[in-house]
């Protein structure tokens, strides 16, 4: 760290702190990452090293740029652009949603960008599997940036660990299907379409069970292969899916969304994971494409975008790979210890 002087705390997750910080050289404002834990805790490390990998093969104007990586004391420091605000914070000082007005709101300038992102990462067969409100940031010219890639996968390798936060879950995964892929990214794609419209959680569950409920409350009942699975998964063993009653369904929920945004919606809450829309479908879908507004924003977009490039393309001088006084023959830090624990993980 001593390539960086802090300046204030920007938040804390499971696995790490986050602190805003002024690189010394170039002034340059970055956000930087400190896992809490010493390279002992294997999750931890796991998680760290591949969010490292993700982001070095993952290049796009919304998401999240990692400028630098370096070990210090045991621990694993990640270094990214600084961006303004989150999607969550936006929600709390709006807590009946964000405008959606044709041409002054913002919620088709998110959702489209967010789409964007989550297109470039399904093009590239990776799953993030942990999108929300909070993993959404926000620059001061409101460009998008997707980020935290510790849960991301590439398509086809093994699941075996937790991912996505409940309320943002798709149906195949709170039933423990483990042949899931894209469509679990669409799913929450939806929930947060839902919330940034009215400020609140579409399926707030309490346990994986209550979200199924609220779930089958507004969509009806499960697909045949998600309750088959359900009644075979083992964590479930003993419990019952309670009466659903009368549907409260998505235009009760949302009854003053416009016609184009509830069928934008429904298409990112079907049942079927096949049968849900791509990111690709989307971003084609007359909920941007009326009026001509898609057109209009994607040459502001770009303006935007080549306007924050500087920005984006900075590059932190990085601390060096040896401390001070220490012998190359021992244990590496710094940049060469993280390129050594990616090469064991890809071997």
């Amino acid at each position: 760290m001593e390539n960086y002087d802090k300046l204030s705390p920007i938040g804390e997750g499971t696995y790490g702190v986050v602190m805003k910080c002024r690189h010394r050289e170039s002034g340059q404002i970055v956000a930087i990452k400190k896992f809490k834990e010493s390279d002992d805790d294997a999750q931890i490390r796991k998680t760290a090293l591949r969010e490292v990998r993700m982001l070095k093969q993952l290049k796009h104007e919304n998401i999240v740029n990692l400028f630098d990586v370096f070990r210090r004391k045991g621990k694993l420091y990640l270094v990214f652009e600084h961006v303004d605000h989150t999607i969550l914070e936006d929600l709390e000082k709006h807590p009946n949603g964000l405008s959606d007005h044709r041409d002054h709101g913002v919620v088709r300038k998110v959702m489209y960008q967010l789409l964007r992102a989550v297109d470039y990462l399904h093009s590239h067969n990776v799953i993030h599997r942990d999108i929300k409100p909070e993993n959404i940031l926000v620059t001061s010219s409101g460009i998008i940036k997707l980020c935290d890639f510790g849960f991301a996968r590439t398509l086809g390798a093994n699941y075996t660990d937790y991912v996505a936060t409940r309320w943002y879950r798709a149906p195949e995964l709170l039933v423990g299907d483990t042949e899931y892929g894209k469509p679990v990214d669409m799913w929450a794609v939806g929930c947060i379409f839902s919330e940034i419209l009215t400020g609140q959680p579409l399926f707030p569950g309490d346990s994986d069970i209550d979200q199924l409920y609220r779930i089958m409350k507004c969509l009806g009942q499960l697909t045949r292969r998600h309750m088959e699975i359900f009644l075979k998964n083992p964590l479930f063993v003993g419990l019952r899916l309670p009466d659903i009653g009368k549907l409260t369904p998505l235009e009760s929920k949302l009854p003053h969304i416009s016609s184009h945004a509830m069928a934008f919606l429904k298409s990112s809450l079907i049942y079927n994971p096949e049968e849900r829309a791509t990111a690709k479908q989307l971003l084609a879908d007359p909920y941007f494409t009326a009026d001509g507004w898609h057109a209009r924003f994607e040459a502001d977009l770009a303006k935007l975008l080549q306007s924050e490039d500087g920005y984006s393309t900075f590059q932190a001088s990085g601390p060096p790979g040896t401390a001070k006084g220490q012998s190359r023959s021992k244990k590496p830090t710094g940049k060469k210890a993280v390129q050594a624990d990616l090469a064991r993980q890809n071997s």
